[in-house]
């Protein structure tokens, strides 16, 4: 059973349905309805939402994802345009787009990426894009095809402690997620990088403020921390819920460590305040 403090309120309202139906309407997904994400009502209702780009099926196996799992279909050239539409309709400002983990794809989806952040912009000139990339199987030229498109903010979650990626992401690679970071932090050419981790799954105090610290050394600026939930009973357990005490302790070690900006609390998740995240450093 869960403890009391991890609460979400039930998704409904006027912006919940209005942001359903902009999504059906121009056949998108997003990464709030695929990874089950507790904030879905708050963030629908405030009228923000995780585009989640390269179709709904992921090409890996992690233990705690939601996202559908399998043979991915082909890529639609025509889904950054339906973004940025849906983009413009929403009124965005800021704006999140992921993606599942294509490693059947040559770039791994960068050059949809970069299509995506493109069209935003011609869409909508004054919208920020933030982008939350998967590793790309390692391809610097696939990194790159991103960062050329100039992101705001480039987003690559660790997600775990070194220890339990053979667990929890076993076709990962934590020293391959940290270099990522760390050549997008070298040539960021002023967009700040960001990172995240959940916590639950059996890690140690002293093995989160070692893979905040390998983080914080490749020269990531904003660090978000959450409480892993359980998706479904096929995914991993929560091994331990850690309190709303805890996460504040995190949140001031990720500030000494010299983030310039830590969300951490049990319902955050990576794109959660996003938006306000991103000002309190530009």
């Amino acid at each position: 059973m869960r403890p009391h403090w991890i609460r979400a309120k039930f998704p409904a309202g006027k912006g919940f349905t209005e942001i359903r139906e902009i999504l059906q309407e121009h056949r998108l997904q997003t990464v709030c309805d695929a990874a089950l994400c507790p904030n879905i009502g708050e963030c629908y209702n405030q009228k923000t939402a995780t585009f989640l780009i390269l179709g709904g099926v992921c090409t890996r196996k992690c233990g705690y994802c939601a996202v559908t799992k399998g043979t991915a279909a082909t890529l639609d050239e025509e889904e950054p345009y339906r973004v940025a539409t849906a983009v413009r309709k929403m009124g965005l400002k800021y704006v999140v787009i992921t993606s599942v983990t294509r490693d059947d794809i040559t770039d791994g989806g960068a050059g949809i990426f970069a299509q995506t952040i493109q069209c935003v912009r011609d869409f909508v000139n004054d919208c920020k894009v933030e982008v939350l990339i998967p590793d790309f199987g390692g391809s610097v030229d696939a990194l790159w095809t991103v960062l050329d498109a100039r992101p705001d903010v480039l987003n690559h979650n660790i997600e775990t402690v070194r220890r339990l990626y053979p667990t929890v992401r076993p076709e990962a690679d934590y020293e391959r997620s940290l270099q990522l970071l760390r050549i997008a932090s070298e040539e960021k050419l002023l967009m700040p990088t960001k990172s995240g981790i959940m916590l639950g799954l059996g890690e140690q105090w002293d093995e989160i403020t070692a893979v905040l610290h390998d983080i914080k050394n490749t020269g990531c600026e904003i660090i978000t921390m959450g409480q892993y939930l359980r998706p479904n009973k096929n995914a991993l357990p929560v091994k331990r819920y850690y309190t709303p005490m805890e996460f504040e302790r995190l949140q001031r070690e990720g500030e000494k460590m010299g983030f310039r900006c830590v969300e951490s609390g049990p319902l955050v998740r990576s794109s959660y305040h996003a938006k306000a995240q991103s000002e309190s450093i530009l």
